[in-house]
């Protein structure tokens, strides 16, 4: 089995990114290994429809993004299946988020969409001026989301292990910007 980890997200507006910082950090943490499955994980900042072909490709999709909640707090973490989204998921947040909503939408109409798994934290949203810093509500979230996909990623069959105890979010966030559109 093929597994993606697609980290989505704009990494100039904070909070906004951290699907790409924690998808980044989880490359730099941890190793993934197994004879039968493999692992992949990607940046996939604001690509959206771009990266439809990269998305079919996989059997399993684990998606890390930012998400709009009903009465939710900044920081609150929500892990749930694509094909059984939550009604209190309203999507009305960043463009990122609508534009990754229609992706996986028109990719279930085609019939190709793989299992997905959302794994997203509720942001802080700064507007129109910039950032690499993530604030503290959404590091101490990553803390619960990054568990949520190791134990995700155990039972699909994968074995973890850490490679770097020393990696640190915050310190990630500051170069994702620089390392492209892959990071395996």
């Amino acid at each position: 089995m093929k597994i993606l980890i697609l980290g989505i997200g704009n990494v100039l507006f904070g909070d906004e990114g951290i699907g790409v910082h924690l998808t980044n950090f989880l490359d730099e943490k941890y190793n993934f290994k197994s004879e039968e499955h493999s692992v992949t994980l990607v940046d996939g900042g604001t690509l959206a429809q771009i990266l439809i072909p990269i998305i079919t490709d996989y059997d399993r999709v684990v998606l890390i993004d930012c998400v709009s909640v009903k009465d939710g707090s900044i920081g609150d973490v929500y892990s749930f299946d694509f094909s059984a989204v939550p009604d209190y998921i309203t999507w009305q947040g960043s463009a990122h988020e609508v534009e990754m909503l229609q992706t996986l939408q028109m990719i279930d109409m085609l019939g190709d969409l793989p299992p997905v798994k959302i794994v997203g934290v509720i942001p802080y949203v700064i507007g129109e001026d910039t950032t690499f810093t993530i604030t503290k509500e959404v590091l101490n979230a990553c803390l619960t989301m990054e568990d949520s996909i190791i134990k995700y990623m155990k039972e699909l069959g994968m074995e973890v292990s850490v490679k770097n105890e020393k990696v640190n979010l915050q310190e990630v966030a500051k170069t994702s910007y620089l390392r492209g559109t892959e990071c395996y």
